[in-house]
């Protein structure tokens, strides 16, 4: 699965259960972000139907986020609290600054997923 837009790119490989960002994800508001957000809900139920489901966020080709992206990546955060039998990772890049400080953050909303900066 892989939605592409002018500037950004988010694609699910699901042989590696990794969801990867890239480009400038900049999109008009929340009322945008419902392909990404479908995209992500469906790479977390096959990831919880496997027996032992992982998901891995690549986000350390994305170079920027506007905050509609960041609450919608927040929210899916927050589901895959629910896929208990899941387990998350996050990849990011220190050189990018958004990430170095919002990435951290989401762990706040589940402890147990790993990110990983570097």
């Amino acid at each position: 699965m892989e939605i592409k837009g002018k500037e950004y790119e988010v694609v699910y490989d699901q042989a590696v259960s990794t969801v990867t960002f890239k480009g400038e994800l900049a999109l008009m508001g929340m009322g945008e972000y419902p392909p990404i957000a479908a995209l992500l809900e469906q790479s977390l139920e096959y990831a919880a139907s496997q027996e032992v489901g992982q998901l891995t966020l690549d986000l350390r080709d994305l170079k920027f986020l506007n905050s509609s992206g960041i609450n919608v990546i927040s929210k899916f955060v927050i589901k895959a609290r629910r896929a208990t039998n899941v387990a998350m990772k996050i990849r990011g890049s220190n050189s990018i600054p958004w990430q170095s400080r919002s990435l951290v953050n989401l762990k706040r909303l589940l402890p147990e997923m790993v990110v990983e900066l570097g």
